[in-house]
């Protein structure tokens, strides 16, 4: 049985939430310069980000007090940023201290921080060009939160290969510069759940995998890993277990991945920053021979060494709450 984070997340003194003002039980906000309770939190009407989807964003999550890989976060940001033309109103070193104070004000010792930086509010002169806007960062912290619970990490996800939506093509919108457009990954879910699935997996059209809503997707055979190299975020998570893959002693292909290949897999995960590693049982109906529940999962291991490793400090960025 793979390690029952949310449980541990529940029960563990390592967890328990820090004092904080009742305000901000919810969640914390920082929008238009003003740190604010998140349900009081807004974005202008009129912002590009809002209207156009004309925005980069990224999330960075907190567990026991730390940061994961805050620095890889805030790199892939500002890569973000630079591929679709913004420019952060905000210093690299200030918004790490956005990102802390918010995370401060809640007192979560488990969260999840999401930040964007938005074309800015529209005009009758930026409407022909974009370049005379004022870009802006908008950013929340809210309760740590997994895309599957433990029961289902456990078992493993049951999931769709989707065959009415394909991912956007990256000739279109660059798959790399983490952004708002999700209405191919938001159909596919559609798709999913009418038909009782945990989850949606995307193609390119050509018939090769892209990603997962959400999060990158791995195929095991024979204890080597395949994972898109096209198509999909270049995931800080798809880093992490590439790296731990490692540490085990397991070969990791970054190719060209069909279709087929996932449905052939001895094993297959995703990977996310909302619940990490999270194990397949099923792909299309198709029941994969190692499930999570087999010692010999590789899927399970990873699992468990990313949030051993999480909790011993690796790559961790602590906070002070008392400060």
């Amino acid at each position: 049985m793979v390690i029952q984070v949310e449980k541990i997340m529940a029960e563990h003194e390592l967890h328990q939430r820090a004092e904080h003002e009742e305000q901000y039980s919810y969640g914390s906000a920082f929008c238009n310069g003003q740190y604010v309770p998140i349900q009081e939190a807004s974005v202008p009407l009129m912002d590009a980000g809002f209207l156009h989807a004309d925005a980069a964003y990224d999330v960075v999550t907190v567990s026991r007090g730390a940061f994961f890989r805050l620095d890889d976060h805030l790199d892939r940001m500002e890569a973000s940023c630079q591929k679709f033309f913004l420019e952060n109103p905000y210093s690299r070193e200030e918004v790490r201290e956005i990102l802390t104070n918010l995370v401060k004000l809640t007192g979560l010792k488990d969260a999840y921080v999401w930040w964007a930086v938005t074309r800015g509010p529209l005009s009758s002169a930026s409407r022909k060009n974009p370049v005379l806007q004022q870009n802006a960062m908008f950013a929340f912290v809210s309760p740590y939160f997994f895309q599957a619970d433990d029961e289902r990490r456990t078992n493993g996800l049951e999931i769709l290969i989707s065959k009415h939506y394909n991912r956007i093509s990256e000739k279109a919108v660059d798959p790399t510069a983490k952004n708002f457009h999700w209405m191919d990954m938001k159909l596919g879910l559609y798709e999913a759940r009418s038909q009782d699935k945990d989850w949606v997996v995307l193609t390119d059209g050509n018939g090769y995998l892209t990603e997962a809503a959400g999060a990158n997707i791995f195929a095991v055979k024979n204890n080597e890993i395949y994972t898109p190299d096209s198509g999909c975020l270049e995931g800080i998570t798809r880093r992490t277990v590439i790296e731990l893959a490692n540490e085990l002693g397991v070969k990791t292909h970054i190719t060209k991945v069909k279709e087929e290949e996932l449905l052939e897999a001895d094993e297959a995960f995703t990977s996310s920053s909302a619940g990490g590693v999270m194990p397949i049982q099923t792909v299309d109906e198709v029941v994969l021979p190692i499930a999570p529940t087999n010692e010999n999962s590789l899927a399970a291991k990873l699992h468990d060494l990313y949030w051993t490793k999480r909790w011993d400090g690796w790559l961790a960025t602590k906070i002070n709450y008392d400060s």
